[in-house]
């Protein structure tokens, strides 16, 4: 049986309109003043909402920044309308410094744009997501990498020496 790919299958037509998601991401950039990892640092270190929209299981598997708020993608707009019953205390106004970090820079320039899309004029992302972040060196927690300090030696090996 021969597996089918993308590779091996004609594009569909794009309805009349549409925008594929590489016009739509260029787009929503177009609109941003994005921050490169230093910069969003001393954005958050001045004031600014540092806001981690990646999954629960993403955020422990790679880490977080501390202090940052967790809302995850699925509710970021609700949470920050100043409009809506379900916002947080921080949504208190459409001038608030909203700064998106995801994994690498990329679902945070739509939600971002999203957010400027309600009103919060200064809602903008970080360049490269928290991936960027950690290699330029900045706050971060977790995970913590695995260390033994004990021998390598198989168990079996290294109890049958203690014999």
């Amino acid at each position: 049986m021969m597996l089918t790919t993308a590779e091996h299958c004609p594009a569909p037509v794009p309805p009349p309109g549409s925008q594929g998601i590489d016009e739509i991401l260029a787009a929503a950039r177009a609109r941003l003043d994005r921050l490169d990892p230093e910069r969003a640092h001393l954005a958050y270190r001045t004031g600014a909402l540092l806001v981690d929209i990646r999954p629960a299981a993403q955020r422990a598997a790679h880490g977080v920044v501390p202090g940052s708020l967790a809302v995850e993608r699925n509710v970021l707009e609700w949470r920050f309308d100043p409009r809506c019953p379900a916002r947080l205390p921080e949504a208190v106004d459409y001038d608030v410094p909203v700064v998106i970090l995801c994994q690498e820079g990329y679902t945070s320039s739509l939600a971002a744009a999203a957010l400027q899309d309600i009103g919060l004029r200064r809602a903008t992302d970080v360049i490269g997501g928290f991936a960027a972040w950690r290699i330029a060196g900045l706050p971060a927690l977790g995970p913590t990498p695995l260390h033994r300090a004990f021998s390598l030696a198989s168990p079996v090996t290294a109890g049958s020496a203690r014999h």
